[in-house]
């Protein structure tokens, strides 16, 4: 009988999550029952959402995320043995699956990556590169010559939606925490600007660098870094809310009234799973410049199932450049 390593979320989160808020445990995987599949995790994600989502999990389940993995077995013609899929199965080795939705979001084999890693099925070519795909394009609507910031900058959707700005004809000004972290941005992704959030001023870098105003703004931190980009937005400015994760392991996010009702702001939070009857276009759209070389990616890889919670706290702490991953 195959059995199947679990994470589980053995201990509410206080903070920054700790190692010991999860608990290892091994289950025994049922046989398979017509139309459903085997599949064996192959990759794994740990994104900064599930810090978020945590906050209303009950403990002593399987810690949520998604996966690629690979089908080893099955009973459904529509998962073939051998085919990658990407399925919300939590932290988990091997999952007995039937394509259900979970969470609104379909369990699907992976279209045709080329000579691309599978891998990506959990970033630029999965929820992280949609979440920037459509987050960016569908609330911010970019137009050409116009001035964009990017938080969280070198992050696995960050770091998308800088690029695609650029796409789009955009200066883009990226804000993230580190010098290594910039150089990536400007001198490979093609970031106009980078802001050092942890050395630099940011408002005062913005009156230097973006003089006529900020014209869209990707957030994916909060906190003070979003109350200073506000306070330069142009009238009718644009700005699509992502995330929050300054403010995740403390005190929440806040959000400046003032410079929303003064320059007229649309503000538009989002979840990405809003797409999901377009999930494939923004793939193939991105699978496109990826190949046409105007997106580039990286990937932070955490070796070892028994690393996922230290890949998720270290991803937290900004320990990763571009998307953060587990190879099972």
């Amino acid at each position: 009988m195959v059995k199947s390593k679990v994470f589980l979320y053995n201990k509410k989160f206080e903070g920054l999550p700790k190692e010991s808020d999860f608990k290892l445990v091994e289950e025994n995987v049922p046989a398979l029952k017509d139309g459903e599949f085997l599949a064996e995790a192959a990759y794994l994600s740990v994104d900064p959402y599930m810090r978020a989502y945590a906050v209303g999990l009950p403990t002593g389940i399987p810690m949520i995320g998604g996966q690629v993995a690979k089908v080893i077995e099955s009973k459904n013609s529509k998962f073939p043995v051998g085919s990658y899929v990407h399925g919300q199965f939590g932290w988990r080795t091997h999952t007995v699956d039937n394509g259900a939705t979970v969470n609104m979001m379909p369990t699907y084999v992976l279209p045709d990556f080329g000579s691309l890693p599978p891998s990506l099925g959990v970033g630029i070519l999965g929820m992280p590169g949609n979440t920037a795909y459509f987050g960016f394009l569908e609330l911010c609507q970019p137009k050409d010559g116009e001035t964009v910031v990017v938080s969280g900058a070198a992050g696995a959707v960050g770091s998308i939606v800088g690029q695609i700005a650029k796409i789009k004809g955009c200066k883009v000004i990226g804000i993230a925490g580190s010098e290594e972290k910039g150089k990536w941005l400007v001198d490979e992704l093609g970031f106009d600007h980078f802001i050092n959030y942890k050395t630099q001023d940011i408002e005062a870098m913005l009156k230097k660098l973006a003089p006529k105003g900020v014209d869209c703004y990707f957030d994916n931190v909060g906190g003070e870094t979003t109350d200073k980009v506000m306070l330069n937005m142009n009238t009718f400015g644009r700005i699509s809310m992502c995330g929050a994760i300054s403010g995740y392991n403390g005190a929440p996010a806040k959000i400046v009234q003032f410079p929303i009702v003064q320059k007229q702001l649309k503000v538009e939070g989002f979840i990405v799973t809003r797409w999901a009857d377009r999930w494939m276009e923004g793939i193939e759209q991105l699978s496109k410049w990826i190949k046409e070389g105007k997106l580039k990616y990286r990937e932070t890889v955490t070796d070892g199932f028994e690393n996922m919670p230290k890949a998720f706290i270290d991803m937290l702490k900004g320990g990763n450049t571009g998307k953060a991953v587990v190879k099972a």
